[in-house]
């Protein structure tokens, strides 16, 4: 049987079909809230772009390709 890590609980879930598990990648909603609420109260962050280039700057339309 395929097994689940929570990402924040670390409860280990043995499952047959992906049915049992709706909250995947958590184990329950109260491990998927409890994840949504660190991003929201910004214990999580994204620190720098992922690609190392320079904050995106909103496109001028006179460059845009159609």
């Amino acid at each position: 049987m395929p097994e689940l890590v929570c990402p924040t609980c670390r409860k280990k879930v043995q499952y047959s079909d992906l049915k049992e598990i709706p909250h995947r990648p958590f184990c329950s909603r109260r491990c998927k809230m409890v994840d949504l609420g660190k991003w929201l109260n910004e214990e999580y962050r994204i620190s720098e772009p992922l690609d190392g280039t320079q904050e995106l700057s909103p496109e001028d339309p006179s460059e845009r390709k159609s």
